[in-house]
C-alpha cells in the first residue's frame, strides 16, 4: 500500500568502504532512483571520510539523495534494506566496514520514533559526512528538532571530509 497524498521529499544517506566505495554509491543513486513510485531530484557529490566509531577499516565514501515518493516512510526504509541486501550488505557488528550503508535521514518534516525507524535519523545533526551532501542539494534544509543543516554542519567544522570528484555534471 503506498500514500496516494502528494509525493513525499525525502532524504537518503549513502555510504560504502568495500569493493569500489565510488562505484557502490553511484549504483546506488541508480537504484534509489529505480524504487517503485519514487523519483530521484538531486544527488550530491562523493565525499570521503574516515570511518566513526570502529576506527579499523577503510575511509567511507558517502553521499545523500533527495527523491520524491509516494511510499511511506516504513515501506521506504524497507526498500532500502532490500538494496542493501542486493548489494551483499552483511551485519557483522555496530559500524563494521560494508559494501553498502542506506539510511533515510529526512521524510518531510516527520519527527517519530518507532521499532525499526527513527526520524530524523538519530546523530546525523552531528555528523559532517551527512551534512556536507545534504546541504549541498538542499542549502536550506532544516532539520527537525535541531535546526538549519547549514548551523548544524558549520558544528561539525573538527571533522575531515573530502569532496571526490566522480565524473558525474551538474547542469
Amino acid at each position: 500500500m503506498t500514500n496516494t497524498a502528494t509525493p513525499a521529499h525525502a532524504f537518503v544517506a549513502i555510504g560504502s568502504n568495500l569493493a569500489d566505495p565510488a562505484q557502490q554509491a553511484l549504483h546506488a543513486f541508480s537504484a534509489i532512483a529505480a524504487l517503485p513510485h519514487t523519483r530521484l531530484c538531486s544527488r550530491s557529490s562523493l565525499y570521503l571520510t574516515a570511518p566513526v566509531g570502529y576506527a579499523d577499516q577503510p575511509d567511507f565514501i558517502n553521499a545523500v539523495a533527495h527523491i520524491q515518493t509516494s511510499l511511506t516512510p516504513h515501506q521506504l526504509l524497507n526498500a532500502l534494506l532490500e538494496i542493501e541486501l542486493l548489494f551483499g550488505r552483511e551485519r557483522t557488528f555496530r559500524n563494521a566496514p560494508r559494501v553498502i550503508d542506506l539510511d533515510l535521514l529526512l521524510y518531510n518534516e516527520l519527527q517519530q520514533h518507532d521499532t525499526g525507524l527513527t526520524l530524523p535519523h538519530p546523530r546525523m545533526h552531528e555528523r559532517a559526512f551527512v551534512l556536507a551532501p545534504l546541504v549541498e542539494i538542499a542549502p536550506d534544509i532544516a532539520i527537525p528538532g535541531h535546526g538549519r543543516a547549514a548551523d548544524c554542519l558549520h558544528a561539525t567544522h573538527d571533522q575531515d571530509l573530502q569532496r571526490v570528484d566522480d565524473g558525474w555534471q551538474r547542469h
